[in-house]
């Protein structure tokens, strides 16, 4: 595709650009902007559930019942003793009961409330958790050795099924601007027809009108892609903003890499490049079968 002469070719002043398609660039600006934002929160999760996996990768938790409190030094004693612990470190009872709070009020300060012990663990990768789980047993039967990644495993098939929830969304999104492209270049053909048939009867080509309509159509997918793309912007600045530097803070990682931050970019691009290359195949096809 010659966009030279898209652009400049003498044909071109047969559609002035001055005047933009409404409804084309409202839609080409209403789903870039939702691809924007959907394809943002995507990526989010995506990066969420990458950093929750490899935070609890390797990490456990014993836990003691507990009627069997008195047998937390031994226990910890003996993990740090089993190959392959890197570290273990007991939760004070004071801190559970903190945590319990939240939920039980003043309730979990009682001495009736039974709290169980609870010792975390950070494994070495490949390490054999179930020489860790004898020893722990052989010690205390009632204890169990918990995966954190298998209790979190909900929640990382969650954020997992959003993430494909947010492709196929981004997917359709694409596929609906694909036809509403048709049908701008569709209508444009139609209402242009006394002219194109003039053209066509002195010799026209059908790629030389196809170019004339990709021009006109070009710049409404520009005008639309970048309004859309300026509001998905200003939107995720002004609602997500002051999450992502709070969540920045509280992981030391930023929700949105130098790599997402470029296929966000890459967006509008892709839906200018979709909506030129859906309007050549539909203007060719329609001028050869009609003409």
């Amino acid at each position: 595709m010659n966009l030279e002469r898209i652009w400049r070719g003498p044909e071109a002043r047969l559609l002035p650009i001055e005047k933009l398609h409404v409804p084309t660039v409202a839609v080409m600006a209403i789903m870039t902007f939702a691809m924007l934002v959907v394809a943002t929160a995507g990526l989010a999760l995506a990066n969420a559930a990458s950093l929750v996996s490899s935070g609890v990768e390797n990490r456990y938790v014993v836990e003691l019942p507990a009627a069997a409190k008195a047998e937390l030094p031994r226990i910890v004693a003996a993990v740090r003793s089993s190959p392959g612990v890197r570290a273990a470190t007991p939760v004070p009872e004071a801190e559970m009961r903190r945590t319990l709070e939240r939920w039980l009020g003043e309730a979990a300060s009682s001495p009736d409330l039974p709290v169980p012990s609870l010792v975390l663990l950070e494994l070495d990768p490949g390490a054999e958790t179930a020489a860790v789980e004898r020893n722990v047993r052989a010690r205390v039967p009632s204890a169990r050795l918990i995966s954190e990644t298998a209790e979190l495993r909900p929640l990382l098939r969650s954020l997992s099924a959003f993430k494909w929830l947010a492709i196929s969304l981004v997917s359709l999104m694409a596929a609906a601007t694909a036809a509403a492209i048709v049908l701008a270049a569709r209508g444009a053909l139609d209402t242009h027809r006394p002219t194109v048939e003039i053209m066509h009867g002195i010799g026209a080509t059908d790629a030389q009108l196809t170019r004339l309509f990709e021009r006109k159509i070009a710049v409404d997918a520009i005008a639309g892609a970048a309004l859309g793309a300026a509001g998905a912007a200003a939107v995720l600045l002004l609602v997500g903003g002051a999450g992502a530097a709070l969540a920045e803070d509280l992981t030391a990682t930023a929700p949105l890499g130098a790599t997402d931050l470029l296929l966000l970019a890459l967006v509008p691009l892709a839906a200018i490049l979709l909506a030129v290359a859906i309007a050549h195949t539909t203007l060719l096809g329609a001028l050869r079968a009609t003409l």
